[in-house]
């Protein structure tokens, strides 16, 4: 019952609550970032949500315009706090995790929950039905603003176990699940733990 019908009424009414700040959030931040470099307010990423179907995540964008996309050699996104394609503002709002707010519109929109796996990257080429166990199992639920991965892990360890965390709460939600998520995401964003990856990246083509 709580998968299927409160987890989604407890976004709703989450997301609805949290939005007066979001907008808030956007109104004294937007000026700082376009004043930047006059690049976006937004970055509009397309990400694969539930049963791999892509849709556009909100996020205020942190990097300079047409930096380059860097990878880990497993694929997963380089962060560092000496990555020079970030912008001043850019380095505060990650490390406060308020580049992430906007995603709550995505929440309100039916895209994402407040608790799910992390949105991955959107790759035309692959399939749903082709994929293995876990990867299907992480599609297998909206992609969250926080998730099981994310809240405990954040960026220290590698994609395959980030599916691998992410299968295990596809098999476990529940609303205590979500709770404890949720806590340890706060912990996590104030203790600012494990927030860069650390592996040697690759630039993508």
């Amino acid at each position: 019952m709580y998968k299927h019908f409160f987890k989604r009424l407890f976004d709703i009414i989450g997301a609805l609550i949290l939005l007066p700040f979001v907008l808030l959030e956007i109104i004294v931040l937007a000026p700082i970032i376009w004043l930047t470099d006059k690049g976006p307010v937004f970055y509009n990423a397309k990400r694969a949500g539930k049963g791999y179907k892509p849709f556009k995540m909100f996020k205020l964008r942190s990097m300079y315009v047409n930096s380059p996309d860097l990878k880990n050699p497993d694929g997963s996104t380089f962060n560092s706090d000496n990555d020079p394609r970030v912008t001043p503002i850019g380095r505060i709002i990650r490390k406060t995790s308020l580049d992430e707010f906007p995603q709550f519109l995505n929440i309100l929109l039916g895209h994402m929950s407040f608790v799910g796996p992390r949105p991955k990257i959107w790759h035309a080429d692959k399939s749903y039905a082709d994929m293995d166990e876990n990867h299907r199992k992480s599609y297998s639920v909206k992609p969250g603003v926080t998730g099981y991965a994310q809240a405990y892990f954040r960026n220290s360890i590698t994609q395959d176990e980030k599916f691998k965390w992410d299968a295990y709460y596809a098999d476990h939600i529940s609303f205590w699940m979500d709770v404890k998520i949720l806590w340890q995401t706060v912990v996590s964003v104030l203790g600012r733990k494990n927030i860069n990856t650390e592996q040697s990246y690759k630039k993508e083509q």
